[in-house]
């Protein structure tokens, strides 16, 4: 029989590219949960092998009866903003969600966190639920119990780096992330930023790479975790090779056709200084990270780790796929 597969969060960024991979590459059935059926662009629902859930994370009993019948989970609804819903979603939610599925069927559940909560080694931050924001503390707590949870050798939890897809202009059937929403927004700092030098570095993939790496994972045998340094509970951060910020912005720079200057670096005293003057918000999260400043993990996955090949390998790679109108080098 084919499988059966549950993605929750299902007309978000993530779900729709996981959906669209898993039409196109198997034969499984696919259950949709999802709050607003006109979200979902990049996927017909009359497919017949498509079923839509339609309803809120926290109604969870409403489809007790489908999820008693997934032979799979691919959970990537989320919630931030409002710490009560932050909580009811990313935590209270998901325990129900697992305890409505049936033991002796389910082979697989494969839980979006994010890499924010995890320190280079893929160990959890401490520093995660101390000061993060509602969403990252959430996320921290609900890993720490599902490490304990009775259908822990069962979970792959997956943490995503910055995330890119869709594109700015609209044109994709698949939603735009906020990362590539972004893209405009910063280029309209470009003619700051070329005179600015970081010492900071992170990682960043695209959503159609998260949706071939998360299609693998539930198109192929589970197995019980063996990587080296973690428990039940296997962890894979999704993410192309570390980038700095500073490569990041003269790649912004030749797409947008705008000169790099030798630049000044960020010190301390010039980030606190342009915190006071620019119209940004800093909270006790952001404090950390700035103090932090290189998020990288070791190891990050790529779709070749399990013989596919990336979407979008290289920042030049994810412009060219965004949209952004591309004004030439410099």
């Amino acid at each position: 029989m084919p499988a059966r597969i549950l993605i929750t969060g299902a007309s978000g960024c993530v779900g729709q590219y996981t959906a669209a991979w898993l039409l196109q590459n198997s034969d499984a059935d696919l259950l949709l949960w999802l709050r607003d059926p006109s979200k979902l662009t990049a996927i017909q629902a009359n497919n017949p092998r498509v079923r839509l859930l339609v309803g809120d994370l926290r109604e969870t009993d409403r489809f007790a009866s489908d999820l008693a019948t997934v032979t799979r989970v691919i959970h990537t609804a989320t919630a931030w903003g409002d710490p009560e819903r932050a909580q009811q979603v990313n935590v209270v939610a998901v325990k129900r969600l697992l305890a409505l599925l049936n033991p002796n069927l389910v082979e697989q559940i494969t839980y979006f966190s994010t890499a924010s909560i995890l320190d280079r080694h893929l160990q959890p931050l401490p520093e995660a639920l101390a000061y993060g924001t509602e969403y990252i503390q959430t996320k921290a707590q609900c890993l720490r119990e599902l490490e304990q949870h009775p259908l822990a050798e069962k979970i792959v939890a997956v943490f995503p780096t910055l995330v890119f897809g869709g594109r700015v202009d609209g044109t994709s059937p698949f939603p735009t992330s906020y990362l590539t929403e972004g893209l405009a927004e910063a280029s309209k700092w470009l003619w700051l930023a070329r005179f600015l030098r970081a010492d900071a570095s992170f990682h960043f993939i695209h959503a159609a790479d998260i949706a071939a790496i998360c299609g693998h994972l539930a198109t192929t045998p589970h197995a019980r975790n063996s990587e080296p340094g973690q428990g039940a509970v296997r962890r894979i951060v999704m993410g192309q090779p570390v980038i700095s910020v500073n490569e990041a912005v003269a790649t912004l720079c030749r797409w947008r056709g705008v000169a790099r200057t030798p630049g000044v670096p960020l010190w301390p005293w010039l980030i606190e200084t342009l915190i006071k003057i620019l119209p940004i918000e800093v909270n006790a999260w952001d404090r950390f990270s700035i103090k932090q400043r290189h998020f990288i993990h070791n190891p990050v996955t790529q779709p070749e780790r399990f013989g596919g090949t990336s979407h979008a390998s290289d920042l030049e790679a994810v412009l060219q796929d965004s949209g952004l109108p591309h004004r030439g080098g410099v």
